[in-house]
């Protein structure tokens, strides 16, 4: 069962920066897409960001295209959400999961989480001056 464990957030004012991290455990990271999702008060939890197990090939939404840059690091079992030029609609908790895989050749990732995958309890971000 792959465990998952956020961290990086905080406060920051507009035009900030942040460095989200994922620690995983419980499963080996090579080859399992991952992606980062966030929630703020009062809406529906959203997909931020994903990055393939095959390749590496990233999306985002484009909310955040240009600003976000996730990567991974799988010989320390990380995953990281560098977040540039911060806005207050960024204010979210954000979380790490497991996503799907386009059924393409090589497979892209989705921002879409696995239905019943795994979730971490989250990091909390607040952008405000």
């Amino acid at each position: 069962q792959l465990q998952l464990v956020e961290s990086g957030g905080g406060l920051v004012q507009p035009g900030g920066s942040l460095r989200l991290s994922c620690a995983t455990s419980g499963a080996a990271l090579e080859g399992l897409s991952m992606g980062w999702f966030r929630q703020a008060p009062g809406r529906e939890r959203e997909g931020v960001s994903c990055i393939s197990g095959f390749d590496s090939n990233t999306d985002y939404a484009d909310s955040v295209k240009g600003r976000f840059t996730i990567s991974r690091d799988n010989a320390k079992n990380l995953i990281y959400l560098q977040m540039n030029n911060l806005k207050t609609e960024d204010t979210a908790i954000y979380s790490c999961g497991d996503v799907l895989e386009q059924s393409s050749i090589p497979p892209r990732c989705l921002v879409r989480p696995v239905p019943g995958g795994s979730w971490g309890q989250g990091t909390q971000v607040t952008v405000s001056s």
